[in-house]
């Protein structure tokens, strides 16, 4: 129960008479007069108002006695108009919300029968609203007087209550007679004083309050369930139905408590001194009009209008803040209604009185001034007043407290602005070592919101560092998910690693893989390279890759067999104790190991095992790899004394060469092996690269007489050259090389690579090379000219006889008649049939077959082959011969004769034409010959 007395009263309303209106201007009810409008009256009804209701924009008043008009509206324009509803009294009036129209009880004549009317103020019947049902009040034959009146917003309910004790309930549609039905709900021994309808969802309640006790049903089901509420009740007009904000719960305005109810069961209660006689519900403010005086709630049914004038108290409460929004005395106020956002208070003479709710913001500025902070954030909240007014308010009293010396107090306050206010306001404020501990508490609700910056973080952090407080400080850190993490994880590293706070930093960087920071703490702070290696080893593979370049060295000082081992399993089958084994499919699994070389500086014994981890591993290695190997064994091999083991390091190295990684790329070793004098490395590299000249000049260097020979005979085949080479070696020699010189000689006279004045001019400059030395090979290469010569001789006298023949085989064709006596086609073997074809080479054909394989009406096709050679041969010495005398001439004119030279080699003028010079080896019969024409000729054309 809560005590009224503890309420403060405040005055959140204004209170004036409504003035009549100057003319037909719409001036709202309670407006303030126009400009010159200082003789306005007050509005005055007419007396006799005993039953009053608002809603659809206008009063409605009802049993004006000495009137013809039963009836009342009074719209907001003011201007009163009525109809006759009744011709007696009316006694009760329901206007509708939602709908334009109003129900009413009144009589028509005199006695009790009181009857019920629906009037449809939208349509009009003789200029008056149109009444579209009218039946009795009274549930039986017994007369009983209505007590009060309800109507469901669907117009489907509608409940009327007696004074002795019964209530009827009209179910249908309530406007027409056809579709309703009427029937008697509840029957009690005490007056029934208030009925309200509750709408949750589809199902329909009904209040029904008595003098003694309260009751609810449930009209939208059959049998209509009761539940009994309490066993008090209150007087006429002392209940009423609140809105949503106070979730729709029936009011009872008791003599000595408030009392709200839910359909099922009582909820709170209210302790409100004070006789009540009208209780009103409007915009979550409970109206409550009261005496000191106490009078029986019964004796409002029998003694009413023989009441005296009476001071009345009229109180609006704010159940949901617990003050009294408004306060006031009036004179026997008849009722108070609710319309156009205002209430209006109706006295008994004639006076209608308009409280109007001030503004939010003035109420909030009121309950500034008393520095009633904590009632105007209430009040904000039930007002609904946007976050940003809230923000404001917040930081007001935030500033209040502040100003008193409440710091804590103040920073809650400001806590509550996260958001809407700038934090450097705050911030500022306690700044001061002193206020370090609210300091800390606004940071880390920033924190939790997700609205801190780096800076925020920076801040945070120092101040936990200032406390010493590692509790709070891993609170705040260890978070159990990314989700939950509200700061700047970058920053945070930051401040903790500068503030000593090692662990802390390395935790953090861990869970939210900022590796790198955590590598720096663990190899620059902590120096744990151990450590450092492990997190590494642990990593996806371009992150470990990329650690591993950044801080390879570092580690490989200090750690040089582990680090050893790390980089040959990235560079190799990378395996990251997080993620398994990756798929050497996928790219991205093998580090390129030529990159990691640098890393080993100063570490030769650890390069070596890399290397030759890599090179038998993966021996598609890069280049580099073996090239370093090779610098790395050779500079071994150059510096070693002891006979046994540079035995071993040289057959290392020459192992290496041979492997086959140099045979494209051996500059780079080349120049390795010329520099550590690596002597069989090097020409074993000139050996694979060809460079047959380097061979040859080495041993000449070195004078190795009989390696020069083996080179020539070796190599001799594809350079030729290097016979005519050592000729000349040993031609300037001065000591006995005969022997040599005859070798090469002999060699020379085979081949035929120098010509024979050419030779006796290289020996002319050795003063040891007598005539004995090259005596065999004149002597041979004489003999073989004379071979040749008689050679040629045979061929010419050959040649000539063949032309005299075929000259005299022409001079026969052209003289005498030629008789083709083939019996048999040359292409098909067939024998021959007229139409044929023949020929004077000898061959004959048939029409149709010389048709198919000619190609021209004038040649054979057996002959056409070899014709087409020998003429090929003619137009390709005709063709020679006019390059040679245009070469030979541009020869003579050029000023670079090298450049002609150049230009004819590079046109392949010089190159041997096999095809059109060589004549065949052997001569076919011509026999043989045709036949195979003919094969060829006919495979071709079945081909075809």
């Amino acid at each position: 129960m809560a005590a009224y007395l503890q309420w403060r009263r405040f005055v959140f309303f204004d209170k004036e008479l409504v003035k009549e209106p100057l003319g037909n201007d719409g001036a709202a009810p309670g407006a303030a007069p126009a400009s010159g409008s200082a003789a306005s009256k007050f509005l005055c009804l007419p007396p006799g108002i005993t039953v009053c209701d608002s809603g659809r924009g206008s009063l409605v008043f009802g049993d004006i006695l000495h009137l013809e008009l039963s009836i009342w509206f009074l719209p907001r324009s003011l201007q009163l108009t009525g109809f006759q509803a009744y011709k007696l009294r009316v006694t009760h009036l329901y206007q509708l919300k939602q709908h334009n129209i109003l129900a009413s009880v009144g009589e028509d004549e005199e006695g009790i029968n009181p009857l019920v009317k629906i009037w449809n103020l939208e349509k009009r019947d003789g200029g008056n609203p149109l009444c579209t049902r009218i039946f009795p009040a009274i549930p039986g034959t017994e007369p009983t007087v209505v007590s009060c009146l309800t109507v469901h917003e669907n117009l489907n309910f509608m409940a009327i209550g007696f004074t002795d004790g019964s209530v009827t309930l009209n179910k249908g549609d309530i406007t027409r007679d056809r579709h309703s039905k009427t029937q008697i709900l509840h029957k009690g021994n005490y007056p029934v004083t208030g009925l309200a309808f509750r709408q949750a969802g589809k199902t329909t309640h009904l209040f029904v309050v008595t003098t003694e006790n309260v009751q609810s049903y449930i009209v939208s089901g059959k049998d209509y369930p009761r539940v009994e509420l309490d066993t008090h009740g209150c007087g006429l007009r002392c209940s009423a139905l609140s809105d949503p904000s106070q979730d729709l719960q029936f009011i009872v305005a008791g003599d000595e408590c408030v009392y709200l109810y839910q359909p099922d069961e009582r909820g709170p209660c209210f302790a409100f001194e004070g006789h009540k006689l009208i209780a009103h519900w409007f915009r979550g403010y409970l109206v409550i009009v009261s005496r000191d005086r106490k009078v029986s709630p019964k004796s409002e049914f029998t003694s009413r209008d023989s009441q005296s004038s009476d001071k009345q108290i009229l109180n609006i409460y704010d159940l949901c803040n617990k003050f009294i929004a408004y306060s006031a005395v009036f004179e026997d106020v008849v009722d108070v209604l609710a319309e156009w956002g205002s209430l209006y208070v109706l006295t008994r003479d004639g006076r209608v009185h308009a409280l109007q709710e001030k503004d939010t913001q003035t109420k909030l500025e009121m309950l500034f001034k008393k520095n009633l902070f904590e009632m105007a954030i209430n009040l904000a909240k039930s007002q609904h007043l946007d976050s940003d007014g809230l923000a404001q308010i917040f930081m007001q009293y935030g500033d209040h407290l502040y100003s008193k010396g409440n710091h804590d107090g103040a920073v809650q306050q400001y806590i509550r602005t996260i958001g809407k206010l700038e934090p450097s306001y705050v911030i500022r404020k306690f700044l001061d070592a002193q206020r370090i501990h609210n300091l800390t508490a606004y940071l880390q609700t920033l924190h939790r919101q997700s609205l801190a910056n780096a800076d925020h973080t920076t801040l945070l952090l120092n101040c936990y560092t200032k406390l010493k407080d590692s509790s709070k400080l891993e609170e705040f850190i260890k978070t159990k998910s990314e989700s939950e993490v509200h700061f700047d994880v970058e920053t945070a590293i930051k401040v903790l690693r500068q503030a000593g706070y090692y662990s802390h930093a390395l935790y953090l960087a861990e869970n939210h893989a900022h590796h790198e920071w955590y590598l720096k703490i663990q190899l620059e702070d902590i120096k744990n390279y151990q450590e450092a290696l492990r997190y590494i080893g642990k990593l996806p593979f371009e992150q470990a890759e990329s650690n591993m370049k950044r801080y390879g060295k570092i580690l490989m000082h200090h750690i040089p067999e582990q680090t050893t081992q790390l980089l040959k399993g990235l560079c190799t089958d990378y395996r990251s104790s997080l993620e398994g084994r990756c798929d050497r499919e996928a790219p991205g699994c093998r580090a390129n190991s030529e990159e990691f070389i640098p890393i080993f500086a100063n570490n030769p014994r650890e390069l070596k095992a890399f290397l030759e981890h890599m090179s038998e591993v993966q021996p598609d290695s890069p280049q580099g790899i073996y090239d370093t190997l090779l610098e790395l064994r050779l500079q071994n091999w150059a510096h070693e004394k002891d006979p046994q083991v540079k035995e071993k390091l040289h057959a290392e190295a020459i192992s290496l060469l041979k492997s086959g990684r140099f045979c494209d790329v051996f500059d780079k070793a080349l120049v390795l092996c010329q520099m550590h004098d690596f002597q069989d490395g090097v020409l074993y590299l000139y050996e694979q690269g060809k460079l047959f000249q380097q061979i040859m000049h080495y041993h000449m260097q070195h004078e190795q007489y009989r390696q020069v020979i083996t080179v020539c005979e070796r190599h001799g085949e594809q350079d030729p050259s290097l016979w005519e080479q050592a000729l000349s070696y040993f031609a300037r020699k001065e000591e006995d090389c005969k022997e040599y010189m005859a070798a090469v000689l002999k060699h020379i006279e085979n081949k035929n690579l120098m010509p024979p004045l050419l030779v006796v001019q290289t020996l002319a400059h050795n003063s040891t090379a007598t005539l004995s030395v090259i005596r065999d090979y004149l002597v041979q290469k004489l003999q073989k000219q004379s071979q040749q010569i008689a050679q040629d001789e045979l061929r010419v006298r050959r040649y000539r006889d063949e032309t005299t023949r075929i000259r005299q085989e022409i001079q026969e064709l052209k003289a005498s008649p030629k008789i083709f006596q083939k019996t048999k086609c040359s292409i098909c073997n067939s024998a021959l049939e007229l139409p044929s074809v023949h020929f004077l080479c000898g061959h004959s054909f048939h029409q149709h077959c010389f048709e198919s394989y000619s190609e021209s009406d004038a040649d054979c096709p057996t002959c056409l082959p070899e014709n087409r050679k020998v003429m090929d041969m003619i137009r390709a010495q005709e063709q020679k011969r006019d390059l040679h005398d245009q070469f030979q001439h541009q020869l003579k004119c050029s000023n670079d004769s090298f450049s002609v030279i150049a230009d004819y080699f590079g046109r392949g003028v010089f190159n041997k034409l096999t095809l059109l010079t060589d004549p065949p080896t052997t001569r076919l019969t011509p026999s043989l010959e045709a036949g195979l024409q003919r094969d060829l000729l006919m495979h071709s054309r079945r081909g075809t």
